[in-house]
């Protein structure tokens, strides 16, 4: 049985969960649960604090988790990133009140604060800038008025938050994370390459629609020049007449673009049909 953890909690948790769902997995109906068997799908779920699923994927107890990059860069744990899963989006920045650093290296000598130590040191490191590194479990934008710190490093999503403690962004982003499926190091199974291929299909159906639509035989080449599809477009002769009928995958966000393309060029009874998963 396959055991992936999932976190229990936090900006990463429902969309982790609906993710899950949506690839075919029983998820939790109360919130207090943490395990779920799932015997239909061979798999067990065990829902941690998101900064552990890295630690317990990497140590071999559980083969496989959910959690963020920066969370899984700064455990240091031995696990792989398997699928970037298109959610829970961050950039990590260094920031400070305006007019005390505009760049990494004015970050020499001074204290940093950050709940990602390990990911603030391997980059301070990398730019050869000696700094003394403050580590706090949250509230980091905080430290500077409170005197702990000269800056700090954190996750920036929006920059409200830094720009109500008088903070502003410096430097380069020292990482750009995202939710991710991981894995550990040692594993590969057949209950694996499912679930990969699962999630996979769900994040694609969540890029495309299936579209459909007539279009009069003088008219397909150019129509087919519009929906070219993710390998061919399905063309099929509607009976008793020059008209033949299309179905093709495009792209969610440009959709009602290529319905005005299409429209223009003589197609009509355009239709367009969610997907709910695909295997391409």
């Amino acid at each position: 049985m396959l055991r992936i953890a999932v976190p229990n909690k936090g900006s990463l948790a429902e969309p982790a969960s609906t993710l899950l769902s949506e690839a075919g997995y029983r998820q939790r109906s109360n919130g207090r649960d943490l395990v779920l068997e799932d015997r239909d799908n061979d798999v067990e779920f065990f829902f941690l604090r998101p900064r552990d699923v890295a630690v317990y994927v990497g140590q071999g107890t559980v083969e496989v988790g959910i959690t963020g990059r920066d969370l899984l860069v700064d455990s240091g744990a031995d696990a792989r990133e398997v699928l970037p899963l298109r959610f829970g989006g961050s950039t990590f920045r260094f920031a400070a009140l305006p007019g005390v650093a505009s760049q990494v290296s004015d970050l020499e000598g001074m204290r940093v604060a950050t709940s990602y130590p390990n990911v603030v040191a391997g980059f301070l490191a990398e730019h050869d800038v000696n700094a003394t590194i403050v580590r706090l479990d949250g509230a980091v934008e905080s430290s500077v008025r409170l005197g702990v710190a000269d800056a700090i490093a954190d996750v920036v999503e929006t920059g409200s938050t830094l720009k109500a403690a008088g903070l502003e962004v410096f430097g380069p982003p020292l990482l750009e994370s995202e939710a991710v499926l991981i894995r550990d190091a040692a594993v590969s199974t057949e209950a694996l390459e499912t679930l990969v291929g699962r999630l996979t299909g769900v994040l694609t159906s969540r890029q495309y629609v299936l579209m459909d639509y007539d279009v009069p035989a003088e008219a397909l080449d150019k129509a087919i020049a519009i929906t070219p599809g993710h390998e061919a477009p399905t063309v099929t002769a509607l009976h008793g007449s020059d008209w033949h009928a299309v179905r093709v995958m495009v792209p969610r966000d440009t959709m009602n673009p290529v319905m005005d393309q299409l429209y223009a060029v003589g197609a009509r009874a355009i239709l367009v049909t969610e997907l709910l998963a695909v295997r391409v």
